[in-house]
């Protein structure tokens, strides 16, 4: 029986993450291994985000990470084009890094974005979510694999749950 790479790939990571599972209850674990989901906060530091989208025109945001205990875990620095803008929302590619100490993760996405005049407002903006698929990393995160939903809460704050396959 002949398996590809991706195959003996995900059968390594169960082996791993059910000898991880047993370890874990007897109280030991492995130190390197990094965590099935992450949950992080981002302050955004630093934008281009125009007042008008235009299509073509690419804008970047950048956020520093924190973790749950409230820790630098790193940055997220995405670089975003619309492609379409209509009267409510643009249509948007978005190419997504997450620096965490010497690893990295990316990934990428396209999504309907609520205009910046609704989202971008110092007072009760709009809070809107969206879904990037990781497209890999480096270091703990090679060939990483999953999702990354991002939750936009005020201009500068996000939530990001990094869910890895």
């Amino acid at each position: 029986m002949t398996i590809d790479r991706r195959t003996a790939l995900r059968l390594t990571s169960l082996t791993a993450a059910g000898a991880g599972l047993t370890a874990g209850l007897s109280g030991v674990a492995h130190a390197d291994a990094p965590a099935r989901q992450l949950i992080l906060t981002g302050k955004r530091t630093a934008a281009d985000i125009p007042d008008v989208l235009v299509p073509g025109t690419p804008y970047f945001v950048h956020y520093e990470l924190r973790d749950q205990a409230g820790n630098p875990a790193g940055t997220e620095s995405a670089q975003c084009t619309p492609v379409t803008v209509g009267l409510d929302d643009a249509f948007v590619l978005a190419s997504l890094v997450l620096l965490l100490g010497d690893d990295m993760i990316t990934a990428s996405t396209a999504y309907r974005r609520p205009l910046p005049s609704l989202t971008e407002v110092a007072v009760n903006p709009r809070q809107w979510s969206h879904l990037f698929a990781i497209t890999g990393g480096t270091g703990s995160y090679d060939d990483a694999s999953g999702s990354i939903t991002i939750e936009h809460l005020t201009r500068d704050d996000d939530v990001l749950t990094v869910d890895l396959d």
